[in-house]
């Protein structure tokens, strides 16, 4: 069997649709749809578009991949047709969240939107956690002090860039630069651009264009996989105190 002929028929089931009302909503034969699903003709191109519209699917993975793999997740719409699944659950019905291992971070980016990829990672269950979902990302170098090399960012999909709330740190996921964990701040001079900002000063900001950002991830928690020592938790007390200072000194300079 064809991707293409059992996606029709289990993406049909999942709507909980009989072949004769999918047929009228997508103005076709029943016929047609039996035809497609039994696997006794392929959808020519333009009915491949209006699958497409229809699922908000793209057509590369309707044909590609067999989606009955993903039976157990569950699909978000994401900007122009780009879908992110699989978003697997246990047998409670509960989001488990899937770690991006290391070692193939550097993948993350050509397999974001695979559901083979997806299906193969590693997950755990944080029961704390608040709704949405969520997935563990691996933390490398210094530049978001006090967050250590090695740490594992667990972040919330965004799905509306929109919803950024600047100053807040995200896992972004861009078509130039791969996966970073940073400090994003929207900009006033230009809504197309966002400033990524490291905690760490040794590292400069620099601008991202919106249209280059894939995936966003909003910070939840920190799994640390190393023990800070006494200097490093004095060094962090420092720096929030510093921080804290800022904004109210920021805030009395608006309040003048």
């Amino acid at each position: 069997m064809k991707p293409i002929q059992a996606n029709i028929k289990h993406l049909r089931s999942l709507k909980k649709l009989s072949q004769e009302r999918f047929a009228d909503d997508l103005k076709w034969t029943r016929s047609v749809v039996g035809s497609y699903e039994e696997g006794r003709s392929e959808p020519p191109i333009e009915r491949l578009i209006d699958l497409s519209n229809y699922f908000d699917i793209p057509i590369d993975i309707l044909v590609r991949k067999d989606l009955r793999k993903a039976k157990d997740t569950s699909f978000i719409e994401v900007g122009n047709k780009r879908v992110l699944f699989p978003v697997t659950v246990n047998e409670d019905n509960e989001d488990l969240i899937e770690i991006i291992p290391a070692k193939a971070s550097a993948g993350y980016l050509s397999g974001y939107d695979d559901p083979e990829y997806i299906e193969q990672l590693q997950k755990i269950k944080l029961p704390f956690l608040p709704t949405g979902t969520h997935r563990a990302f691996p933390i490398k170098g210094d530049s978001m002090l006090p967050v250590k090399d090695g740490a594992f960012v667990v972040a919330k999909f965004l799905e509306d860039i929109g919803d950024i709330k600047s100053g807040r740190t995200y896992v972004v996921l861009t078509k130039d630069d791969g996966l970073v964990y940073k400090r994003v701040y929207t900009t006033d001079d230009s809504g197309t651009d966002l400033l990524l900002s490291s905690d760490n000063k040794s590292y400069q900001p620099y601008l991202v264009s919106k249209e280059t950002i894939l995936e966003l991830w909003e910070f939840t928690c920190c799994i640390n996989t190393q023990e800070y020592d006494e200097k490093e938790l004095k060094l962090s007390s420092i720096m929030m105190m510093f921080q804290e200072l800022k904004v109210e000194l920021e805030a009395v300079k608006q309040m003048q």
